[in-house]
């Protein structure tokens, strides 16, 4: 007795539709929820110049600012002072120099204040070139 005889085998079948509405969805999520970014857009050629380099260097005032706020401006050691006893002795090392580089040389640790007193004084005198000494890392 074969009672196979009208049967015939059914293969398993892989229902491919429920998998490619799963990943339809993962995708618009993914395409939804990334953030572009903006600064991978800006490709930038710098202008190059052929003129050669200026072989002076513009005179420098020095400002040392020390971490209990005393100031030292090129040689000139002035203590705790105001904005405008800064400003004064800026303006007396400026003498005679064509619109001068004013290089702060602020302690790590000093006062913020202090190195606002500096770029305060420097604006009242007119000098607008002002510039942070750094010390690179080791």
């Amino acid at each position: 007795m074969n009672f196979r005889r009208g049967r015939r085998e059914d293969y398993p079948e892989i229902n491919l539709i429920p998998f490619i509405d799963i990943l339809l969805v993962v995708v618009i999520f993914l395409a939804v929820t990334t953030t572009y970014a903006r600064f991978a857009e800006l490709k930038i050629n710098l202008p190059t110049s052929g003129a050669a380099q200026t072989p002076t260097q513009p005179k420098q005032i020095e400002v040392a600012v020390a971490e209990s706020g005393r100031y030292q401006i090129d040689d000139a050691a002035l203590g705790e002072v105001s904005v405008d006893e800064i400003a004064a002795a800026l303006k007396k090392a400026a003498a005679g120099q064509n619109d001068p580089v004013v290089v702060i040389n602020a302690d790590a640790r000093a006062a913020h204040q202090s190195v606002v007193n500096v770029m305060e004084a420097a604006r009242r005198v007119g000098l607008g070139r002002i510039t942070f000494a750094t010390q690179s890392a080791p």
